[in-house]
């Protein structure tokens, strides 16, 4: 790990992957739709109505952020389209899509450019860094309910087709990924910061995964005995969870309204995993929420246990649900050996620098040897990366006031 003063150079593995990214989000929907149709024709009309309502309502939600954030970007910023055509793209569900085709082109121009432009280099890193938050809030609103779908089907008929055990593990594998994706988005925001190795990015992705599988496999447990209870159980847990981060006073959109809506995505991306949303100490919140989350999927899956003792068809599930809690609670130890051991500002506080996403909150004390501030700044993502990575005061002004000059310039 070496420290970095400039933001990564965009070449030609990441147009490979911003283009991997674009394909698969358009084949995405065709592939729903495919499920949905067979669900249809296999007479399950509640199960394709189910996967076409998640789809249009993280479809919706996606696009309704990706329109307010277009909105409230300097003009400069903004793709060299009418304003009405990119709210027409928005309504027809196709705001996403267009962002990740505007970038590829971009990415085309500065991957192939003979000289190297900063401005398009820090532009290509604004595309990127809003593309990664939009696929992380479409991902868990609907790739992870459709995930707890897709298993209470499985384990409702007994019997699992090869394309459903595939879709599955590539479900699984997206979400995870898209959290890995997201926290390396944030760090590439943070021009001081280092780079995360190889090892501490699959740990990063094996610990997601380990406390994800338990939660989803411990829902479709509760909605097999009691399918109706899951309409019940979302609900509340989604409004104390709303409630909870209400109460940390994020500060993400540029209004109140808009606030509540993000406030909402993250309520449910919360009722599957941890996301961080204040500053400040989040030690305490993490234990909190862990906590809240083991006790809910235990209950969950003692629930199935009592009132709908397996029967012999179902009784393979009995060591599932019993390796569920040991593969949970290897998921919190890797998370804590990864910020133990292998964070990547482990070498920083080794060297004399407090810098640690749990930081005590003191304030001056925290400091960043390379802060730079770049000439286009991504608003909503430098909030969060100083939600996750703090940094002192003094140098949060710096870097506040650096942005505000650029923006008023442009």
């Amino acid at each position: 790990m070496a420290p970095r003063a400039a933001p990564s150079r965009f070449g030609p593995l990441q147009l490979a992957l911003a283009a991997a990214g674009a394909a698969a989000a358009a084949l995405d929907v065709c592939a729903d739709g495919w499920v949905a149709a067979g669900y249809a024709r296999a007479g399950q009309p509640g199960w394709a109505a189910l996967v076409l309502a998640l789809l249009a309502a993280a479809s919706a939600a996606t696009q309704a952020c990706s329109w307010l954030w277009l909105r409230s970007d300097p003009p400069a910023l903004r793709p060299a389209v009418p304003l009405w055509l990119l709210a027409a793209l928005h309504f027809l569900q196709l705001g996403f899509l267009f962002r990740c085709l505007h970038a590829l082109k971009l990415g085309w121009k500065v991957c192939w450019a003979k000289v190297e432009e900063e401005d398009e280099q820090n532009h290509m890193a604004f595309l990127s860094h809003d593309i990664s938050m939009l696929r992380l809030f479409r991902t868990f609103l609907e790739n992870s309910p459709q995930l707890t779908l897709l298993l209470y089907i499985i384990l409702r008929t007994n019997k699992a087709e090869l394309s459903q055990g595939l879709g599955i593990c590539t479900a699984f594998l997206c979400v995870t990924w898209s959290l890995l994706d997201y926290h390396q988005a944030l760090r590439s925001f943070l021009r001081d910061k280092y780079e995360l190795s190889r090892g501490s990015s699959i740990i990063y992705f094996l610990w997601n995964l380990f406390l994800i599988c338990p939660r989803i496999l411990t829902v479709a447990l509760f909605a097999l005995l009691w399918p109706y209870g899951v309409a019940v159980h979302f609900p509340l847990v989604w409004l104390a969870m709303f409630l909870w981060v209400s109460l940390q006073g994020t500060d993400f959109m540029v209004s109140p309204g808009p606030e509540q809506l993000y406030r909402a995505i993250v309520a449910v991306i919360l009722y599957f995993s941890w996301f961080n949303v204040a500053p400040g100490r989040t030690l305490y919140r993490s234990i909190i929420y862990h906590g809240f989350i083991l006790v809910d999927s235990t209950l969950l899956a003692l629930s199935w246990l009592w009132f709908g003792f397996p029967s012999d068809e179902h009784s393979y599930l009995v060591p599932v649900v019993a390796a569920a809690l040991p593969c949970y609670l290897l998921g919190l130890v890797l998370r804590a050996t990864y910020y133990k051991w292998l964070h990547p500002n482990v070498r920083v506080q080794q060297e004399g620098v407090c810098d640690e996403v749990d930081a005590d909150g003191g304030g001056d004390r925290l400091g960043f040897h390379l802060l730079s501030v770049p000439e286009v700044v991504n608003r909503r993502m430098q909030w969060l990366a100083q939600t996750q990575f703090p940094i002192s005061q003094q140098a949060a002004q710096r870097s506040l006031n650096g942005a505000a000059a650029l923006e008023s310039a442009v």
